[in-house]
């Protein structure tokens, strides 16, 4: 109800894991570099962990967006599997595309065959597992190794992108198998203080405003009370931009955030 009153084309501060709105920070751009090459590689198994809210999920969809769509299959679990015995038949389902035989010997043939066809006709293909934090059953990092035991004498038949809070790099640590066969890993952190700004600036821009909507010290304000996480900042901002509208102000200032940070706690108690 907004957009237009902001010059906006469409909402800016959208929890949503839109690759767009990735934001560029050296520390960032480092680990997608890091990664994206690891991808683009056939080097096996990749981690990215970081806490809740900071942008891991946003991370793995850029990274899918940076591989060539014409010669990748991608399958993405984005709700892992409640049974690790459903983890081999859901990946070949994704990009096989027909429904996998019930027998595990004949999926695990089938897989083979479906990744040793993509790669003699020159595709890749990458399995992305998000909320990896969830898989609580040991067995799910076994079969991860199943998985990659899908190789060649010099290449990988499948890149593995395990993505979760911090709690997931230690269950990889308790396998080792599968541990020692991560070729990089990457941690998704808060952001500094110094790039709230830029971030708030870029999700602006790329929704199709071209003036800035916060002062310097609403910006200030807004790191300082989300300690730089992004999922809080778009929280925050979204509604001052709400709040802004309703009131008809030309720029979010500093007692309009505060306001609504105050207002925010009182709802708490």
């Amino acid at each position: 109800m907004y957009k237009s009153y902001w010059g906006l084309q469409e909402k800016p501060f959208e929890n949503t894991p839109d690759p767009r709105f990735l934001y560029q920070s050296a520390d960032t751009m480092e680990t997608y570099a890091r990664l994206l090459y690891a991808l683009k590689s056939n080097r096996g198994a990749v981690l990215l962990t970081g806490e809740s809210g900071c942008g891991k999920t946003l991370m793995a969809r850029a990274l899918i967006q940076g591989l060539d769509p014409e010669r990748t299959d991608v399958a993405l679990l984005a709700n892992p599997c409640r049974h690790p015995d459903d983890l081999l038949p859901e990946i070949l389902f994704q990009i096989g595309g027909d429904e996998p035989p019930q027998d595990r010997t004949q999926v695990v043939r089938q897989l083979n065959a479906t990744l040793y066809d993509n790669f003699s006709a020159g595709r890749e293909t990458a399995v992305i597992i998000d909320e990896g934090q969830l898989l609580e059953n040991p067995k799910f990092f076994e079969e991860f190794c199943v998985l990659l035991n899908f190789q060649l004498n010099d290449a990988f038949l499948v890149t593995l992108v395990l993505v979760g809070q911090p709690l997931l790099a230690e269950r990889v640590r308790n396998c080792a198998n599968l541990d020692e066969r991560l070729s990089a890993r990457g941690v998704v952190r808060a952001l500094e203080k110094e790039d709230v700004g830029p971030y708030i600036e870029l999700r602006l821009s790329v929704a199709g405003r071209t003036a800035p909507a916060f002062s310097p010290d609403a910006v200030e304000m807004v790191a300082q009370h989300t300690g730089g996480v992004p999922r809080r900042i778009n929280h925050l901002c979204d509604l001052c931009l709400v709040i802004g509208y309703s009131r008809k102000v030309d720029v979010v200032d500093e007692d309009l955030v505060y306001r609504l940070i105050l207002n925010e706690g009182e709802n708490r108690v």
